[in-house]
């Protein structure tokens, strides 16, 4: 069995969303075994709300609760939540896959370094989102909200870790990667970003593609783009609210008229694929890829499906060994001689 956690009270929707799509996640995958961590009694009461296999949940009583506005460096001393419970737990079983959680990020990024750890050699974990692409799968956003100041060779490890996420979670044998910069020429963009490509040029077992501009993301032909998490998160927001935008002004306009609703009627399936490949949270939660085990988090206003897609995700990886992958990568690549290439300073 695949032992996965999940913070049942991490999230604006929580316990409902989470219980609910821990419930949808193991009716679809046989071989999950869910802990959900929270306050029995009310992840019960939604437990009993559903149909499911009693003999692969458990819930662990955790009376506290990471709020939003909890200072992270100061949640994670919150030991009896349902987050840092959750975390102690991942760390110290040996049988425990992976955390998934809807709950604070910055509380999660503290967790995951403070408790769980990151792999060895590994500067900075970040969060890595799959974002929906014009080809139908996803396009990997790494770093997208962990890191807002970056060093060349924490962006040269993002390259190698957002590759093996890619063959790890999404079958991507040779992923293409880029920098995320403001031109696609290899001159564009500041001290960081020049430099930054230089080195991603020389490291071994990447296919990097050259410099990505913010469209390339959803349009260009990159299976992951690198940036720091500052760039990164403005990009992401940016581009959830041009979905949100998009599919708002056609519901406006397909409610505007009588014409306009004959027309819906006749292109409804149509703008359901569209709506489908405009989902950001069809991929699930971001990966905060770097760490030990696998932690996934997803949005905090994350719903069932979100959940359910989180916790696939966290089974997949597993399965497909992601952190040996990391491990053999690192080795491979040659970061260890970044400093030959040029000084990366400290």
């Amino acid at each position: 069995m695949i032992k996965i956690l999940v913070d049942a009270m991490g999230g604006d929707n929580a316990p409902q969303a989470t219980v609910a799509g821990a419930c949808l996640a193991a009716e679809k995958d046989k071989e999950l075994y869910i802990i959900l961590t929270g306050r029995k009694d009310e992840v019960q009461t939604e437990l009993n709300k559903h149909k499911y296999d009693k003999s692969r949940f458990e819930i662990v009583d955790c009376p506290d609760v990471v709020d939003m506005n909890d200072i992270p460096t100061e949640a994670v001393r919150k030991k009896d939540s349902s987050l840092i419970r959750g975390f102690w737990m991942l760390k110290k079983e040996e049988d425990i896959c992976a955390l998934v959680t809807a709950g604070s990020t910055g509380a999660t990024i503290a967790g995951g370094q403070l408790i769980l750890g990151r792999i060895r050699g590994v500067k900075r974990p970040a969060l890595c989102a799959g974002i929906p692409n014009s080809r139908g799968g996803v396009t990997l956003l790494c770093d997208c909200g962990a890191n807002a100041e970056c060093k060349i060779e924490m962006l040269c490890q993002f390259a190698i870790l957002a590759s093996a996420y890619a063959k790890a979670g999404f079958g991507i044998q040779n992923p293409r990667i880029g920098l995320l910069n403001n031109g696609t020429e290899e001159h564009k963009g500041d001290p960081l970003r020049q430099q930054t490509y230089q080195c991603l040029k020389q490291l071994n077992g990447i296919n990097f593609a050259g410099n990505a501009e913010g469209r390339d993301i959803m349009l260009g032909d990159f299976d992951a783009v690198i940036a720091d998490g500052f760039s990164g998160n403005v990009a992401l927001k940016s581009m959830e609210g041009c979905g949100k935008l998009v599919l708002g002004v056609m519901k406006k306009e397909f409610s505007s008229s009588l014409s306009s609703k004959i027309g819906y009627l006749f292109m409804r399936k149509a703008i359901k694929r569209m709506r489908g490949q405009l989902d950001f949270d069809k991929a699930g939660g971001a990966l905060l890829v770097g760490l030990k085990k696998p932690v996934i988090k997803s949005h905090g206003s994350s719903k069932p499906e979100t959940i359910a897609a989180s916790i696939a995700n966290a089974a997949t990886v597993h399965r497909n060994a992601l952190i040996p992958a990391i491990d053999k990568l690192l080795e491979e690549s040659g970061i260890d001689r970044l400093s030959e290439i040029i000084n990366v300073g400290e």
